[in-house]
């Protein structure tokens, strides 16, 4: 038998075939959506940034394949940190990954149910993010990196560094929320070594110069500048600041001797972030937060610059040059 369609059915036919892949198209799910939330400027922590999408990777996802990923830099302004937070919530984000301190603690204040992964230099238990390390809680974990428990091992390798020095400053990002904290432990390990502090406090980048200024006079032979996200955003400022005061200074990250400081110590940037992007790719697979405890990175690096070393007159001993992990030369 011989069925015979007319052209309107034949066209009409056609269009519904044509509907048939568009229409699913909009029945597949969306993709989920990471909200990015960092203290710092994306230039600050570009390789670090690289290392979260590294673990993403390895549970699964790749940005703009199987997930999108929404970013909020606070340009080292904590003040502006809320109000990114409380945008990326009302954006419907699967999860939130806080880089630093205060971008936890918004992270924190912004949502209870959106799962929250960080990467803070703090104690989580400390700063009120979990419960415990082990059994975080509620809907918030992530990756402790020391970067604020490490202030006394700075201004004693500081004070190897500069084994004359008697006067040493210390600057602290006043809105740090960690600040109190490391000034008590850098406090507490002064009189060991047989030195002076000369607390320093800095909000803004206008802030340096005064810093300095304080610094000469109050003749400090050494400067330790303390963990902090503002701090690491205006890091060349205070690198160049300490090469014209001639100030031999110490810092967190390995990025401050790459561009002229003296030294650096402290944990792995790069491996926190990359440990936070596994932990985000685990809660978009299923897991939740609370199952995932807060792990601390062991990963510590030591840097010196001999050129600026040099520079500034600073003889660097054997046994500091063989307990560095990277030498600058």
């Amino acid at each position: 038998m011989t069925v015979t369609i007319g052209r309107r059915e034949l066209l009409a036919a056609l269009g519904g075939a044509a509907a048939w892949p568009l229409a699913a198209r909009a029945q597949q799910p969306a993709m989920p959506a990471i909200g990015v939330l960092i203290g710092p400027s994306r230039n600050t922590v570009a390789e670090a940034l690289v290392a979260f999408h590294r673990g993403l990777n390895e549970a699964g996802y790749v940005e703009g394949q199987n997930v999108v990923i929404e970013y909020r830099f606070a340009d080292g302004q904590s003040d502006r940190l809320p109000a990114l937070a409380a945008d990326l919530v009302n954006r419907g984000i699967a999860v939130l990954f806080a880089g630093a301190n205060a971008a936890a603690l918004a992270a924190k204040a912004a949502t209870t149910t959106i799962p929250v992964v960080f990467a803070i230099g703090a104690d989580p238990v400390q700063l009120g993010l979990v419960t415990s390390l082990n059994r975080p809680g509620g809907n918030i974990t992530g990756i402790a990196f020391f970067a604020n428990q490490l202030e006394a091992k700075r201004l004693g390798l500081l004070h190897e560094l500069v084994p004359k020095a008697t006067t040493i400053g210390v600057l602290i990002e006043a809105n740090n929320p960690g600040g109190e904290t490391q000034l008590r432990d850098v406090q507490e390990a002064a009189p060991r070594l047989g030195v002076q502090l000369v607390v320093l406090r800095a909000n803004v980048e206008s802030d340096f110069a005064p810093v300095f200024a304080t610094l000469v006079q109050q003749r400090a032979e050494a400067l330790l500048v303390c963990s902090s996200p503002f701090f690491h955003s205006w890091r060349e400022q205070l690198v160049a600041l300490a090469a014209r005061h001639a100030v031999p200074a110490i810092y967190e990250w390995r990025d401050f001797p790459v561009i002229g400081g003296l030294a650096s110590y402290g944990t792995s940037l790069t491996d926190a972030f990359r440990q936070a992007g596994v932990y985000a790719g685990r809660i978009l697979n299923g897991t939740k937060p609370a199952d995932l405890p807060s792990v601390q990175t062991i990963k510590f690096e030591f840097v010196i610059n001999l050129r600026t070393a040099k520079a500034l007159g600073v003889k660097i001993s054997d046994n500091l040059l063989s307990l560095a992990d990277e030498v600058i030369e």
